[in-house]
């Protein structure tokens, strides 16, 4: 509610009051949630802690993008690498059929214990594992670094792989080893969807023209970030890099890249760079 005051307007009311106003609105909507049936599947919003997207609306957009672009079926095995505190999760539940399965990958404590609490009671072919992987934005206390961590699961485990908003917060050597693991457990023909901010030609330019919310200008080794002292805040990969990534991981991209409204484009799917690999080796 408090966001659909307009930008100039918002300046003018003092932060304590716009805090007090956007919690009271959320406890409304909350309780409203709660009249309707839906709030043992949508977490009380001051617990969302995954950006500013309605947590429906965001959830059952994307997967509309693992069904028509990347192809999930509902019996097959599924892996969310950050899956926050369930926004892709809970459009899940309705699809995937009795043999279906779900894991999901979290860092952030609040989001495991909500949706272990909430979802895996009621629906016990959806598992939620807490990881303990250094983000200097999410997890700043954790012991194990991105670039050497092994996923708990068996090779060629799953069918299906998605990420959502996760290679944005990741640099490269964190990246490079995320792509791999995911090559690790992923079985021969199956699939990886992934949302980046990805760096050509002309989301280059845009970004020169200083045209994107997010401003990438300082740059990093293989990569760009808005934020030089926290540059997990939001990192652009070049789009070569990424594919070849990929590629050496025994990945091939399947169908176009789907770009996003991140940087100033008027025409888009999503707000990321959505990418669809295909894991042929």
């Amino acid at each position: 509610m408090v966001n659909n005051i307009p930008l100039s307007v918002r300046k003018l009311i003092p932060s304590p009051l716009r805090r007090f106003v956007k919690h009271a609105a959320w406890r409304v909507l909350d309780a409203v949630d709660w009249i309707s049936g839906k709030g043992h599947l949508i977490p009380p919003r001051k617990l969302i802690f995954i950006g500013d997207g309605d947590f429906e609306k965001t959830g059952a957009e994307f997967l509309g993008h693992f069904t028509k672009l990347g192809g999930l079926s509902p019996q097959q095995r599924v892996l969310d690498v950050g899956s926050g505190i369930g926004r892709m999760a809970v459009p899940l539940i309705p699809f995937l059929s009795g043999t279906g399965r779900y894991d999901g990958m979290e860092i952030v404590p609040t989001g495991v214990e909500w949706c272990r609490k909430n979802i895996t009671p009621r629906h016990p072919n959806f598992r939620f594992h807490l990881i303990d992987v250094y983000n200097l934005e999410y997890n700043p206390g954790g012991k194990i670094q991105a670039a050497d961590y092994r996923f708990p699961f068996p090779d060629s485990h799953f069918d299906f792989t998605f990420l959502t908003s996760v290679f944005t917060h990741m640099l490269p050597a964190d990246f490079e080893n995320y792509v791999s693991e995911i090559a690790r457990v992923t079985q021969t023909g199956g699939r990886c969807l992934s949302t980046f901010f990805l760096l050509n030609p002309e989301s280059r330019a845009k970004i020169e023209a200083k045209i994107p919310f997010l401003d990438f200008y300082h740059q990093g080794p293989s990569y760009l970030t808005n934020d030089e002292k926290m540059p997990e805040s939001a990192i652009a990969f070049p789009e070569e890099y990424v594919r070849e990534v990929f590629r050496k991981n025994g990945f091939s991209v399947i169908g176009p890249v789907h770009y996003g409204k991140w940087c100033g484009r008027e025409k888009f799917l999503s707000y990321q760079d959505i990418l669809v690999f295909e894991k042929s080796l």
